[in-house]
């Protein structure tokens, strides 16, 4: 088990985080499956097992100092390291508010989300990540908080729909190029990915997401790269967005 990558996921008993275990597990990785519930993070880890894969369930909220540390000590006591973390957890697609008008506990929760959990996590996490010879970080952003967007999405192009959420997802990827800038030269690339609009809901296909799959495996390319690969991109199905 030890030669195996060994990768942790947040956010992941459903959506595209659960597709994401689901394809790291069938790569070989030993895949961390968290979710705040622990009984929901069992079950769908369960679930891929029966699949084939290495799966393992464990309790983690990112918004929570001790529920993150005592991930932390759960990862280092059984494995010694981290090779991949996917910091997935976040939400509030607020597209009914507007940025003049939101409430700031909505938007405090968001950056909570979105932001500080993920960067909480990332913290907590790099001693592990460090024990890796080939550490990869990536954050699930969204092109919404893109300045250059497209398709829809992007910071001008929503107008001043979905404020908090573009928000946050524009501080995920300035986060992520601070972290890469920091940790270059080291064994850890750091990138954010934009899994598109996908199909985490009823009749969204029919309305154009694309496959929670397709999302999912633009995720997993970027956990995947070799030690020559990006750091400090954003980037959708192995390319590079602007942003």
């Amino acid at each position: 088990m030890n030669d195996k990558s060994i990768a942790l996921v947040t956010g992941a008993n459903r959506g595209i985080g659960l597709e994401v275990c689901r394809q790291l597990a069938r790569r070989g990785s030993v895949v961390l499956l968290s979710a705040r519930d622990l009984a929901k993070a069992t079950a769908a880890a369960a679930e891929l097992t029966q699949q084939g894969g290495t799966v393992h369930g464990i309790a983690l909220d990112v918004s929570d100092d001790k529920s993150v540390a005592a991930a932390v000590r759960w990862i280092e006591s059984k494995f010694g390291r981290l090779d991949v973390l996917v910091n997935n957890a976040g939400g509030n697609f607020d597209i009914a508010n507007q940025a003049s008008t939101v409430a700031m506990d909505y938007v405090r929760e968001t950056l909570e989300m979105n932001l500080i959990g993920a960067w909480r996590v990332t913290q907590a996490m790099l001693p592990l990540l460090r024990q890796s010879e080939h550490g990869r970080i990536v954050n699930v952003s969204s092109q919404a908080g893109a300045f250059d967007g497209a398709g829809g999405f992007g910071l001008q192009l929503m107008g001043g729909a979905a404020p908090a959420y573009a928000v946050s997802k524009t501080a995920l990827t300035a986060l992520t190029v601070k972290l890469a800038a920091e940790l270059r030269g080291s064994n850890i690339l750091v990138n954010v990915v934009c899994p598109g609009w996908t199909a985490t809901c009823p009749g969204a296909v029919e309305q154009g997401a694309r496959p929670v799959a397709e999302g999912a495996g633009s995720v997993v390319w970027a956990a995947m790269l070799p030690d020559d690969g990006p750091t400090g991109g954003f980037f959708r199905d192995g390319q590079p967005l602007r942003w």
